[in-house]
């Protein structure tokens, strides 16, 4: 009589996971990010990631180089201009507006920020982000993260095929428009085109890739039918049902995929502390 083949290793799940809105993210329950993480268990953390596009990670203790080991393992962390924000691991930036010695700890230090994408002025945006919290203020300072790929889909046909194959002109003042978006592109200002509409390269998903903050004109088309374009994908893409607001406790580690999410922040008292550390993911090339 013949064997019967053995049955395959049936693994359980190394973490629990819940949503954290309609819209978009889950928490993941049951990792502890300041220990290695099998094979098995960060592509199971990577599928989370790709089907809820944000995920969340409460309570960790993590030290830079813990939250640099696991950035690396979705790819090489991007190259930080900023270089006065860094402390120690090269890869790590500050986010605060804590002052030392009357100087700024952090990037990015006051107040509300309109809807962006991270770096979508470069050729080669931001995979993902991560940030860690340490110090939050007692209220405001939230996170918001708006869903791409819903908006994208829920876009009427005609304007869907409006905005085919266009292109728009991304840019980033980090001297004057760090908070509200600028209308005129200053010389020297670092800037780069990229499609309105990116296919996303792990789910082959479209979303739309145009925000408030740093998309300066669609190419091609006449200052004031871009403008109103733009506006129109600016307020659609906003929507409060494609929104998940992040409330930081000390301890988040929070990471969104930056070629199918926005966010954006909400204002917070310029007298209480807010301290986050970022580690940025080098992305590819929009298409």
């Amino acid at each position: 009589m013949e064997r019967a083949c053995a049955e395959p290793e049936l693994r359980p799940p190394p973490f629990a996971l819940r949503p954290l809105s309609a819209a978009l993210g889950a928490e993941i329950i049951g990792v502890d990010l300041s220990a290695e993480i099998d094979d098995y268990t960060f592509a199971q953390i990577r599928d989370a990631w790709h089907q809820n596009l944000v995920i969340l990670l409460r309570d960790q203790e993590l030290s830079e180089e813990d939250q640099v080991r696991f950035a690396e393992k979705f790819g090489p962390p991007a190259v930080i201009h900023t270089k006065q924000f860094v402390r120690n691991h090269p890869a790590v930036m500050l986010i605060s507006n804590i002052r030392e010695d009357g100087k700024l700890i952090g990037a990015l230090p006051d107040g509300e920020m309109h809807f962006h994408t991270d770096q979508c002025h470069q050729q080669r945006p931001a995979m993902a982000s991560m940030l860690y919290a340490l110090e939050v203020p007692s209220t405001g300072g939230n996170t918001l993260f708006a869903n791409g790929y819903a908006a994208y889909a829920t876009l009427p046909d005609g304007m869907k095929r409006r905005i085919e194959g266009r292109k728009a002109l991304n840019a980033y003042d980090y001297d004057s428009a760090a908070m509200k978006r600028g209308t005129r592109l200053a010389e020297g200002v670092p800037s780069y085109v990229h499609p309105v509409v990116r296919t996303h390269p792990a789910t082959g998903r479209k979303a739309l890739y145009v925000n408030r903050l740093m998309t300066v004109r669609i190419e091609g088309l006449p200052e004031p039918e871009s403008n109103e374009l733009l506006a129109t994908l600016f307020d659609h893409q906003e929507r409060r049902e494609f929104v998940y607001e992040h409330v930081w406790r000390p301890g988040d580690l929070l990471m969104w995929d930056n070629r199918c999410t926005l966010h954006a922040r909400t204002d917070f008292s310029p007298n209480e502390r807010r301290l986050m550390r970022r580690v940025t993911i080098l992305g590819e090339k929009p298409v």
